[in-house]
């Protein structure tokens, strides 16, 4: 395949046909045009930040340098997962949270979407359980599966 030379010309108004014929005749053939326009939308101002939600299970430290694991809500995995693995349904789990105390972030009661929601998370937190010493003495409980 031969090599290609492209050039790219900003315009600040309309090609005339004289300057078309004329990159013609120099052996340049029309690629593509590309237009442009004011957007609608406003745009994100450079100092503002996009915020993005902590992940389940960590929260800010105290001195605001990085995240830390959060007891609770890693306790609420834990206890997710444990049903999990013991092939309940997601109801069943959510009712067993709303019944040990348990509330999402904002307060609301647990629900089987909302756990839906929270699968990827268990999945991305559960190397980390399985290997723990906690989870050792919980899978010796487990019923063995032939």
């Amino acid at each position: 395949m031969p090599n290609k030379e492209r050039i790219r010309e900003a315009v600040s108004g309309l090609p005339t046909l004289e300057h078309l014929v004329e990159r013609t005749e120099a052996g340049w053939k029309l690629a593509a045009l590309e237009w442009e326009r004011p957007s609608a939308a406003v745009p994100i101002a450079a100092n503002q930040q996009v915020m993005e939600e902590i992940p389940f299970g960590l929260r800010v430290s105290d001195d605001c340098s990085g995240l830390v694991e959060s007891g609770t809500e890693r306790q609420i995995i834990i206890t997710a997962l444990d049903m999990i693995v013991e092939d309940r349904p997601l109801s069943q789990v959510a009712e067993e949270l709303n019944r040990r105390g348990h509330t999402q972030r904002d307060g609301r009661p647990w629900t089987p979407s909302a756990l839906f929601t929270l699968l990827p998370r268990m999945i991305q937190v559960g190397p980390r359980v399985f290997t723990s010493d906690e989870w050792v003495t919980r899978k010796q409980r487990l019923p063995r599966v032939v």
